[in-house]
């Protein structure tokens, strides 16, 4: 009969903790890329269109960046302060940003003209965005408590909304309608205005006696519902319910200053001062994944593709994760100008494809009806497998307590030499040397409930056969102590268990009844 090998059984790891798919997703946005600047980068801004390059703001120069190889393709200049809020229109050809002298100016992508200029606000502009639905007009948010509207091609303004009585630093015209515009200001609320009126149509107020800075204002696509940040807190804010706080949370330890959707907006990303980015299910408002920065977090952006994720810092620093798309999310379409000029229709009828031989020699196949006697190859045994074979068992229990052997093993051999009646034979006729690596062994496992009771047999066997020697081995001594110690408090813990498992019993039969 041949040797069988020692089962090692899996144990179940006591903490685990494995990370959850969506963790796993977002684990995917590695690679950093640092660009250090030399003033805070305030805005970030990808365009909606392809290749989505991105507008990063800081100090006085706003700058294009290719996502590819992350370095500057357009640099805007032609400021004379500093500038704010770059942002790229829906077609990628245009850029507008404001600055502290008040200023708002558009500009050509490709050329860095000044193309318009919208001189009407007496404070620094931080907020100014393109409509989505209505790309000719642009939206302004100032330091002297106004928005505007704006219509690029006349250079006049559309309407002037005048409700806040403090900083406006924060705003966004609705994906859904291009009349309604969210605002957030310094006074502490959230206003929503309809430019057909110019009036305010909605406040969501923070409550009485509340007047924390709103940094930032978010509306989901479909226009119902709004996000507002207010120091360390985002609010959800129920549109249709006429403006009503839904929700309130609380995760980040200082002001939350940036808030951003992914492609689908199905999760919400924030980052704040405490050097964090969080990530939300928008379904249930629950944190799915946190990020650390090495900086307090000024602006956040992700690209529409969902393969960069961009953030501005205080330092000057802007860093870029990447992530590696699969192929079905970078497959474009085969009808496409690009791909038929390219060649790759062809490829997709199947023109001009011929067969490519192998360079790979295949094997004879004999007669189906030859008889095969195949050879078995014997498995070889690992070290404690040779020496047990050997009946050397003090020599396979020294091979298992070597460092970097998993406990699993050392335990199944210890489960093997119990079933031979071998385990006094293998801890026989050891001296302080040979003792220490199997008195560290139980002191280590001791509490661990997939080997305690094994612990507990090994430990009575070895205190029976070296009690004897006590006081000659000042290192053994110092062992046998601290494994004493370590079963006491066990001990303690175990009884506290059961004072609390009393105590709960107690309280659920009260409420059951």
């Amino acid at each position: 009969m041949d040797y069988q090998p020692v089962v090692v059984k899996a144990h179940a790891r006591p903490s685990a903790a494995k990370h959850s798919a969506e963790s796993r997703y977002w684990r995917q946005f590695k690679y950093p890329v640092f660009v250090k600047e030399y003033a805070p980068v305030t805005s970030v801004h990808f365009s909606p269109s392809k290749p989505h390059r991105y507008a990063v703001t800081a100090a006085t120069r706003v700058q294009i960046y290719a996502p590819r190889t992350q370095k500057v393709t357009k640099t805007i200049a032609r400021f004379k302060d500093v500038a704010r809020s770059g942002t790229i229109r829906a077609d990628g050809k245009l850029v507008v940003a404001g600055d502290d002298t008040g200023l708002v100016q558009v500009f050509d992508i490709n050329s860095r003209a000044i193309l318009r200029t919208l001189d009407s606000h007496k404070q620094p502009v931080y907020v100014t965005k393109f409509s989505s639905l209505t790309p000719t007009q642009i939206l302004s948010c100032s330091d002297d408590t106004t928005s505007k509207l704006w219509d690029v091609p006349s250079q006049a303004s559309i309407s002037t909304f005048t409700s806040h009585t403090d900083y406006v630093r924060t705003g966004q015209v609705s994906t859904s309608n291009p009349n309604v515009i969210l605002t957030g200001s310094y006074d502490g609320t959230v206003r929503m205005f309809d430019a057909r009126s110019g009036e305010c149509e909605m406040v969501m107020s923070q409550g009485s006696g509340e007047k924390t800075a709103v940094e930032q204002v978010l509306m989901f696509p479909s226009g119902t519902v709004a996000i507002s940040s207010s120091g360390p807190i985002i609010r959800v804010w129920d549109i249709v319910a006429g403006g009503r706080c839904t929700r309130a949370l609380s995760n980040h330890q200082k002001t939350i200053t940036a808030l951003a959707f992914n492609a689908s907006a199905n999760r919400l990303l924030t980052g704040g001062l405490d050097q964090m980015v969080k990530v939300y299910d928008v379904s249930s408002y629950k944190v799915v994944h946190t990020m650390r920065y090495p900086a307090p977090i000024l602006c956040l952006a992700v690209s529409p593709d969902e393969s960069h994720i961009a953030a501005g810092m205080t330092d000057g620093t802007l860093s870029v994760r990447r992530r590696q798309q699969k192929a079905s999310e970078t497959s474009s379409d085969p009808f496409s100008q690009v791909n038929m000029h390219s060649g790759a229709f062809q490829s997709f009828l199947g023109v001009g494809q011929g067969t490519v031989k192998s360079k790979v020699k295949s094997k004879p196949i004999g007669d189906a009806n030859e008889l095969r006697v195949e050879s078995k190859r014997s498995k070889r045994l690992r070290e404690y497998d040779r020496l047990l074979k050997s009946f050397k068992y003090s020599a396979a229990l020294d091979s298992v307590l070597r460092q970097k052997v998993p406990p699993t093993t050392t335990f199944a051999l210890i489960q093997e030499l119990i079933h031979r009646d071998g385990l006094r034979i293998a801890l026989a006729g050891r001296d302080d040397v040979l003792l220490e690596p199997v008195l560290r062994l139980l002191v280590k496992h001791v509490t661990d409930p997939r080997f305690g009771e094994m612990v507990c047999d090994v430990a009575s066997i070895v205190i029976e056969m070296y009690s004897s020697i006590l006081g000659q081995s000042p290192l053994i001594d110092a062992l046998f102590l601290r494994l004493r110690r370590k079963v006491l408090a066990e001990l303690k813990f175990q009884r506290e268990l059961v004072k609390t498992k009393g105590a709960l019993d107690m309280v659920f039969s009260l409420t059951a009844r």
